[in-house]
């Protein structure tokens, strides 16, 4: 059986790899091995990061509208509580819009919770 040359092969699976190593450091930019080692890392923190990203917002929103229910005197747990009770079904992004861009609005909507406790 003759010998098999993978040279086109190679040489597509290389560019593959360098391609999505472009902006990296160094030797991990241009040498196949330590791209092909930093891609694998770095697609395991994107799948990562991926769920990551969903937690961190919602973690940013709830100290939006903690900081917005304090100005009007009342905690986040209770604001929370107050909303569930009287059937206002805003998640915690659309509040925490409502707290920092409309204030006004936002009062009406805690006012509304408090009424319901």
């Amino acid at each position: 059986m003759p010998r098999v040359r993978t040279g086109v092969v190679r040489r597509r699976r290389h560019k593959k790899i360098l391609k999505l190593a472009k902006g990296f450091y160094s030797g991990r930019r241009k040498h196949f091995r330590k791209a092909k080692e930093q891609i694998e890392r770095s697609l395991v923190y994107a799948f990562r990061d991926r769920k990551q990203k969903k937690r961190e917002f919602r973690k940013l929103w709830i100290i939006r509208i903690n900081a917005a229910c304090r100005l009007n005197d009342i905690s986040y747990s209770r604001f929370i509580n107050g909303l569930k009770k009287s059937g206002i079904e805003l998640d915690r992004k659309i509040l925490a819009d409502m707290a920092m861009n409309d204030a006004a609005a936002f009062s009406t909507v805690v006012a509304q919770a408090k009424a319901a406790l």
